[in-house]
């Protein structure tokens, strides 16, 4: 009979084990299953938006920049790829494919799309180029820049701005940031074979004519605040200096350090 006891304790004992198990799995597993469920549910929702982005982006490209004779091929296939509403707040990603400007804070502004298309194509860059850009920014040119050419400098001299385009640019290997006056250029790393200024001084700073290859292109925006400033394109051919007007344009007021007017 002790023996018969004995045998029925562990069959007991195990029946009780399986018993636990079971509760068990009925706790944790709806719990897991719950947890997956939100993971899918999560790569569905961040998948909807890169599509809903992307559609955007496929729209801007043809509606504001194809249709107004962009046809420079690398430039079509940056604009395409680069994600423009990850370089504003995401309080503004919604409007960013919008055919205008957007604030990024400071009194600064991410430039209409169709405005960075006709800047980069005007540029005329190769992919060996070495090009400075004047006003970082969001970031935003700098990264359609660095798709196309081998090497960006880029300067801002905001220091908020700045940290948020230095981290928005640590993806691309080929570009480097400085926080300093962008009107003297970065004679540092000079000549450049492309100079780009994404805000409007009232003269063409020397300095940057200076850091200018022979036979570079720089495209600056021209003028007083307000509604009479000029896009060019300066040409720089040995001693001579030449300047075509693009279009007219609105673009905030290059940004000086305190006492330097020149």
């Amino acid at each position: 009979m002790e023996f018969i006891s004995i045998k029925l304790s562990k069959k007991f004992i195990l029946i009780a084990l399986i018993s636990v198990l079971f509760l068990t799995m009925g706790i944790f597993l709806p719990s897991i299953i719950s947890c997956k469920s939100e993971q899918v549910d999560a790569e569905k929702l961040k998948k909807s938006t890169e599509d809903k982005y992307e559609i955007r982006r496929i729209e801007m490209v043809e509606t504001q920049i194809a249709a107004r004779d962009i046809s420079d091929k690398n430039v079509i296939e940056t604009m395409l790829k680069v994600p423009r509403h990850l370089y504003v707040d995401e309080t503004q990603w919604d409007y960013a494919y919008e055919d205008r400007p957007l604030p990024i804070g400071m009194g600064q502004t991410i430039s209409q799309p169709y405005i960075v298309a006709l800047m980069t194509e005007s540029l005329e860059l190769k992919d060996d180029e070495k090009v400075l850009e004047i006003g970082t920014g969001s970031g935003y040119q700098a990264a359609v820049l660095a798709e196309i050419v081998k090497e960006v400098y880029t300067v801002e001299i905001i220091p908020s701005l700045y940290e948020k385009a230095k981290t928005r640019l640590s993806a691309y290997p080929n570009v480097k940031t400085s926080r300093h006056d962008g009107y003297y250029g970065w004679e540092e790393y000079a000549p450049f074979d492309k100079i780009i200024v994404t805000a409007a001084p009232d003269h063409i700073p020397q300095p940057l004519i200076s850091q200018l290859k022979d036979g570079g292109i720089m495209v600056i925006p021209v003028g007083p605040p307000g509604w009479s400033q000029i896009l060019y394109k300066v040409i720089k051919q040995g001693e001579d200096i030449k300047t075509i007007e693009i279009t007219g344009v609105i673009f905030v007021p290059l940004t000086r350090e305190e006492g330097n007017s020149s």
